[in-house]
């Protein structure tokens, strides 16, 4: 049997994260499955593993803005399903206006299915994009065979904007590669903390809307009025209306850049060293189909303070604590009770470096492999 994977709006960040990764690990043989051909295009093939049984396809249209992706994707697409002989499709990015059939698709992005976290874009681009993506995602996975969800959350949320539910649904979270993986190091007593060598909180992620960086900036800040020796490390690329707001409170809270920094957007290999130089990871997301950061910062050996919206709660369990990331005050608390208590901030950290070891690539790989098995054929 032969699978086809049309990955021609799989670009960059967490989709080509997970196709990188997948096709690393996958064992296709095992599922019935003796090709693969997969179209993308040349940036994303490269960095894509060779393997004897794929076949990798660069598409010149790919290369090109959305339009001609699409029109590539609506008219070229089947033509080249049928040239090779493939059985299955597997549409990873979510988005699949072809006739061909069986196919099976993802749902990597809820934002577009989030309205409260939608409608911080207020009337923008941003808002339309993400009104368009709701639409014809939700077109795609009406007419799929199959549609992959990255959470138990990510698939109730989505289910309940559809007027038709998909043929067949699975929950099949994404992995982490072992190299991010660090054992929790020995807690200290907050009577070791000062000014020379203050707690140390760090928050990757983008800078967003929906991220809530200020919130956390403010909630830092009121820690120092308190005489807590903390200090704050935010690190991600930013949306500029955003990094305005967030760089607007850091700017009331800590005029002097003693203890709140923006690094920017950090190359991932610098990572590990702000995951190593901290005591605490903070997590205020409103919004996530399934956070990468988040499962990285369990890995980590760090306690984790998140936000309890979305999937957060589900991802997380038992192993951390949660506030709501729109309220600062409920932040600060959370992170104090961390800062007061070396035995919660051991055993939080201890049960987060566990429950990361659940999502490995091999797991996602053998069931998303598995799921499509059961469309051969159809």
């Amino acid at each position: 049997m032969h699978l086809g994977i049309d990955a021609s709006n799989i670009i960059s960040g967490g989709g080509l994260t997970h196709l990188a990764e997948l096709l690393k690990v996958a064992d296709p043989f095992k599922h019935g499955f003796t090709k693969v051909t997969l179209w993308s295009n040349s940036r994303t093939l490269e960095q894509i593993v060779d393997r004897p049984w794929l076949n990798k396809i660069a598409e010149p249209l790919l290369e090109k803005a959305f339009p001609l992706r699409f029109f590539w994707q609506k008219h070229r697409l089947d033509k080249s399903l049928k040239h090779e002989k493939c059985d299955v499709l597997f549409v990873p990015g979510g988005i699949y206006s072809g006739s061909f059939r069986p196919f099976v698709t993802m749902s990597q992005n809820i934002l577009p299915f989030e309205r409260r976290e939608v409608l911080r874009y207020g009337f923008s681009w941003q808002y339309l994009r993400n009104r368009l993506l709701r639409r014809s995602q939700s077109r795609t996975f009406c007419q799929a065979d199959g549609v992959i969800f990255l959470t138990e959350y990510a698939k109730s949320s989505v289910l309940s904007f559809l007027n038709k539910i998909p043929r067949a649904c699975a929950v099949i979270p994404h992995g982490l590669d072992a190299d991010v993986f660090c054992a929790p190091r020995p807690q200290l007593p907050a009577t070791a903390f000062s000014e020379a060598h203050p707690f140390r909180i760090l928050y990757v992620s983008l800078v967003d809307l929906y991220k809530h960086q200020w919130h956390v900036v403010e909630a830092v800040a009121k820690l120092c009025k308190a005489g807590l020796p903390v200090t704050l490390d935010l690190v991600g690329p930013a949306f500029k209306p955003a990094l305005a707001k967030m760089l607007a409170a850091v700017s009331l809270a800590d005029p002097a850049g003693k203890f709140i920094k923006y690094h920017g957007p950090v190359p991932f290999e610098r990572l590990r060293e702000y995951y190593q130089n901290s005591e605490l990871f903070v997590f205020a997301s409103g919004c996530e189909t399934i956070s990468n950061i988040l499962l990285e910062s369990m890995a980590s050996g760090l306690p984790v303070a998140s936000s309890d919206y979305g999937a957060m709660t589900e991802i997380l369990g038992e192993a951390g604590l949660f506030f709501d990331p729109e309220k600062p005050d409920m932040i600060a608390e959370t992170i104090s009770k961390y800062y007061y208590s070396p035995e919660l901030r051991a055993e939080k950290a201890q049960l987060a470096f566990a429950r990361a070891a659940r999502f490995s690539w091999e797991r996602c790989a053998e069931e998303t492999m598995s799921f499509l098995e059961g469309f051969r054929g159809k």
